[in-house]
């Protein structure tokens, strides 16, 4: 006789009501977590381009380096800007700005006939990954319920390496296209752009945003959609207190005795993300293949293994970013990033190529970031902040990220010329030391908690 497994108690089963909280929160996190993947795109699609934009524009060193940076300047006054529109204007509308001006800058970089209109139109992409890269996450952490705050962030660095990995497919796909074949790698930046587009019409506003503009209405309907009636009318309230401690809000405000040490704690983790040297690897990772004796078309190849380790690692960052915590993450990532480092310097110092040895430390630090300062960076500054502040506090921590993106990439070119690649890289370990002491001591463990319950932290 067969036998029938018992059925599940009414306990067990997820109510109607959850079911469809889960799907909604998760589908507009996947949404807003789509601008990730435009920023991961533009910013990467010039690895496989610089073989090719460097005879067509007869670039040397510096302007080298200033093709490929020129969009972390954009990157830094779209960050600056985005704060003051984004508290203005709402989170979802200009994050429908960025997506028109992602599809910009792919068509603009794509039909550049000089150099000049190459490097305006890679400004005009800066302009909006720097607004994307702090409004994004901003977006999911003033939507997602606490519990699963860590793990939907995490969501955008995941977009990010997945739009990293698809430039670099792109790059790949369109390597052997001709004498043209750059202008098609920036130009299919158009289909990503449009998606995210017409995705954003279909999403609604932050709820913290609209209690901040007086909507609390309109707030407790989405809060109510999210995590049933009971829980929203209270959250609402938390909400609601927290703006009225302060009628002040803007720059005045933030770098106020209250607001000033949680602002130094948010810009120093947002330049550790960069000055440990993840973008230089990710943006000259074909150059750096190249140096160990390896064509350009195998040196695409073996970047996109890279592609693939970070968005890996990022499910790793994931499933456990809500379990583990924060601060456990990134000190093992600042650990395990600078020993890669060494030994890669290391490597390039003795000319020692065999057995694939500088691709696996690469695939190392690269999975070691994936995991770690890559998406915890972005989960632990889009919930730090207090509602007061965050969307300028968001602001100028995004600005001083690219600032030092910047540095670190135009300088990359011109380090390896004047230092060499292992003393440039040994630089990079340093920072990584640097970064895992300063996070040992200053940085606090927010797992678990809500936006409110973490702002107690910060601010006494």
């Amino acid at each position: 006789m067969a036998i029938v497994p018992a059925l599940k108690t009414s306990k067990q089963l997820p109510s109607e009501e959850e079911i469809i909280n889960t799907r909604f929160i998760i589908l507009i996190s996947m949404v807003a977590a789509l601008g990730g993947l435009l920023f991961g795109f533009d910013t990467a699609i010039i690895s496989g381009a610089i073989p090719y934009i460097t005879p067509y524009f007869r670039l040397d060193g510096y302007s080298l380096g200033w093709a490929v940076s020129s969009i972390l300047i954009g990157c830094a006054v779209g960050a600056m800007m985005a704060g003051l529109l984004a508290d203005k204007y709402g989170r979802r509308l200009t994050l429908i700005i960025c997506a028109v001006l992602f599809a910009l800058s792919g068509l603009g970089s794509g039909l550049a006939s000089n150099f000049t209109l190459f490097v305006l139109f890679r400004l005009i992409g800066g302009l909006g990954v720097g607004a994307a890269a702090m409004i994004s996450p901003m977006y999911i952490a003033e939507t997602a319920p606490a519990s699963l705050r860590g793990t939907l962030v995490a969501l955008y660095q995941l977009a990010i390496v997945l739009g990293i990995l698809l430039a670099y497919f792109s790059n790949y796909l369109f390597e052997g296209a001709g004498e043209n074949n750059w202008r098609y790698m920036f130009i299919s930046q158009l289909v990503p752009s449009f998606l995210f587009l017409v995705m954003l019409l279909f999403v609604p506003e932050t709820p913290r945003w609209l209690v901040k503009k007086g909507f609390k209405q309109e707030a407790l309907l989405i809060l109510t959609k999210i995590s049933g009636s009971v829980a929203a009318n209270q959250e609402i309230e938390e909400i609601d207190n927290t703006f009225k401690r302060e009628k002040d809000s803007g720059l005045k405000l933030l770098f106020s005795k209250t607001y000033r040490p949680v602002l130094f704690i948010g810009i120093l983790i947002a330049v550790f993300q960069q000055v440990t040297g993840i973008n230089s690897i990710l943006y000259y990772a074909p150059v750096i293949f190249k140096e160990t004796g390896l064509s350009t078309a195998s040196s695409l190849l073996q970047t996109i293994g890279i592609g693939v380790v970070n968005v890996i690692a990022t499910f790793i960052a994931i499933g456990l970013v809500d379990k583990v915590g924060r601060k456990k993450f990134l000190l093992s990532g600042s650990l395990i990033m600078g020993m890669s480092l060494m030994a890669i310097a290391f490597c390039f110092h003795f000319r020692y190529f065999d057995n694939y040895v500088v691709l696996g430390f690469m695939l190392l630090y690269v999975g070691a970031f994936g995991c770690t300062l890559g998406a915890v960076t972005w989960v632990y500054l889009s919930e730090i902040f207090p509602n007061q502040v965050r969307g300028i506090a968001m602001s100028v921590a995004t600005l001083a990220l690219w600032l030092a993106d910047f540095v670190v990439t135009y300088t990359f070119p011109v380090m390896t010329r004047q230092l060499g690649t292992s003393n440039t890289l040994f630089c990079y370990a340093v920072f990584c030391l640097i970064a895992f002491i300063y996070m040992i001591f200053k940085v606090p463990e927010t797992k678990g908690r809500s936006l409110e319950e973490i702002e107690s932290i910060f601010i006494k």
